[in-house]
């Protein structure tokens, strides 16, 4: 009984976190950037959202939470590092990657809010 819970605790949360990719992703739309990738899977790991506007290329973190300020603190260092180096991956197979200011956003989904979008949310340690 106790793993049947577990499943469909996992399943909500994963529901929760598309249609939250998909609220951030429509918000990126809107504010005219286009979206490469959706849940990019690399061997490190996977980036929630890839979106490029003119010379820009953003790497996006979505996190739903209660407070937008948990959602931000919610990217922790080892997520961070995990997003980073999923990215360097995913560029290496891109033609014309390399050219673009790459840059790691957060988009906080708060229940009631229309979304956060913090640009830059972080630079990568080399």
């Amino acid at each position: 009984m106790e793993k049947t819970e577990g499943k469909l605790k996992r399943r909500e949360r994963e529901r929760q976190g598309r249609r939250a990719e998909n609220v951030a992703a429509l918000w990126l739309q809107v504010k005219g950037y286009r979206i490469l990738a959706r849940r990019a899977r690399t061997p490190g790991g996977e980036i929630d959202l890839i979106a490029r506007r003119g010379k820009i290329l953003a790497f996006v973190e979505v996190k739903a939470r209660a407070r937008r300020d948990s959602a931000i603190e919610a990217v922790l260092p080892g997520a961070r590092k995990r997003i980073e180096d999923s990215a360097r991956v995913w560029g290496a197979g891109r033609r014309g990657a390399d050219q673009l200011n790459w840059r790691f956003d957060v988009i906080a989904i708060v229940p009631g809010k229309l979304p956060h979008h913090l640009r830059d949310a972080w630079r990568p340690q080399s």
